[in-house]
């Protein structure tokens, strides 16, 4: 059967821009249907808006640390609007460079929302399209808990166009968007809380990652709320909001941040209409090769539920297209050591396995932690210090995890994905000469087992 398209993705996010300019640039011919806005979250509503404000969050720190370098400077003044305009401008330049990205690969873009009708058709804006091959890449969605008052409160979709900064911010969740939001509220000057029900944020990153973050998040004066969860949120005359917590506490805030997770971007996909199935968990279910259970139809990104990063999605995107228009070339996604950052204030940088992974897994593990002051903060007062943390196989010598809390952790742990990748043992780092005077030097110099 002759089709329209060899390949129709579903979603101009990351992944499904990838997937589309490199299978068009194999010669395939290919259509993408996008309802909102070319780039998906990570452009539009997550990670390079989210960036913008985190530096815009960072001078505070640079302006506390001017004095102890001679430098005497007025009282800084923040305008919330300006920052919100110049990062809407950056947002606009972006678009236009996926869409030529996607033109000049001979992509056809088409604006409006896709839903399939069969195995092999879908529809957009009342027009039918065939195709051997449907590739969903719907992304992700926030989404708040349903308790009485939750139209009040706003997600990261919302909080990027915010008119002004709240002067108080209540952040709810764990997560890393929690904590890189908390900590963009706080740096902008806003009094910020993080309520989160656990006991400590951050479920699944190392426990010493954990543990530190909470100690400079307080003395930086975030107030922290663990093993506390929100029951209503009620709007009070003044305009002013009020949590009331199911231990009963009540707290006054200007704008409450929702960031308890995210469901897999399903809606109105005609799913129905094809084999497609779902998960226990609710995302879509797919085989290692990101088929789903309707053999035509494959899934990437965050609607699959694996390691939701933009990276990852990128790199299953580009799996997809060799696989199905370039096998020569085609390799498997591995995700194993994939490098993270939480833009946290301070950042974490993390690579490999926590301590607590390594331990489960039957290691036996040497521990080398280090924790010092930068020498940029010897000539001020601020008292914050930086993490760094080796995770090592005691009877291979191989170094299992990286981890860092500290200025510039994601530039830092870059470089040792790819040692990790590689397969480096600690006496490989031992005999790595570092680069001096940095903190990053501090990965190769510690040689003081832990515990």
């Amino acid at each position: 059967m002759a089709y329209d398209f060899d390949l129709f993705v579903i979603g101009a996010g990351s992944g499904g821009v990838r997937a589309a300019r490199f299978a068009a640039g194999f010669g395939a011919k290919v259509a993408v249907a996008e309802s909102r806005y070319l780039g998906g979250t990570c452009v539009n509503v997550g990670c390079v808006p989210k960036k913008l404000l985190v530096y815009g969050a960072h001078v505070a720190d640079e302006l506390e640390q001017a004095a102890g370098f001679g430098w005497t400077l007025e009282e800084g003044h923040f305008d919330w609007g300006t920052l919100i305009a110049n990062k809407n401008r950056e947002i606009e330049r972006l678009n236009g460079i996926y869409r030529n990205l996607l033109v000049n690969s001979g992509v056809t873009l088409l604006q409006g929302h896709a839903r399939m009708t069969g195995a092999h058709e879908v529809e957009v804006e009342g027009q039918r399209y065939s195709a051997e091959h449907i590739l969903i890449a719907t992304g992700g969605w926030p989404q708040v808990p349903d308790i009485p008052g939750k139209e009040l409160a706003i997600t990261s979709n919302e909080a990027f166009y915010l008119k002004d900064l709240p002067r108080r911010v209540l952040v709810v969740g764990g997560g890393y968007i929690a904590v890189e939001f908390a900590g963009i509220f706080q740096g902008l000057g806003a009094d910020t809380t993080l309520l989160y029900r656990g006991d400590l944020f951050l479920r699944g990153f190392d426990g010493s990652v954990r543990t530190h973050l909470k100690e400079e998040l307080e003395k930086r004066g975030l107030n922290l709320q663990f093993n506390a969860d929100i029951q209503r949120i009620d709007k009070l005359e003044d305009g002013s909001l009020k949590a009331t917590l199911k231990d009963g506490r009540e707290l006054l805030t200007d704008c409450v941040f929702y960031a308890t997770g995210r469901r897999p971007m399903l809606d109105n996909l005609g799913l129905e209409n094809t084999g497609v199935e779902l998960d226990p968990r609710g995302y879509i279910r797919v085989d290692e090769q990101f088929q789903t259970t309707e053999p035509s139809v494959l899934a990437i990104g965050d609607v699959i539920g694996r390691v939701q990063l933009t990276p990852v999605a990128l790199a299953e995107g580009m799996a997809v297209a060799r696989r199905l228009f370039k096998p020569e070339q085609y390799r498997p996604v591995d995700y194993q050591n994939i490098p993270t950052a939480v833009f946290s204030q301070p950042p974490i940088g993390t690579v490999g396995l926590t301590e607590e992974q390594a331990l489960a897994a039957g290691h036996k593990v040497q521990i080398f932690e280090s924790r010092f002051r930068a020498m940029k903060l010897t000539l001020t007062d601020i008292q914050e210090k930086t993490l760094m943390k080796l995770v090592v196989d005691a009877e291979t010598d191989k170094v299992l995890g990286c981890h860092m809390v500290g200025p510039d952790a994601g530039e830092i742990i870059q470089g040792l994905g790819v040692a990790l990748k590689a397969g480096a043992t600690k006496q490989q780092f031992d005999e790595t000469i570092g680069v001096h005077p940095t903190a990053a030097e501090e990965f190769v110099t510690m040689r003081t087992v832990t515990r």
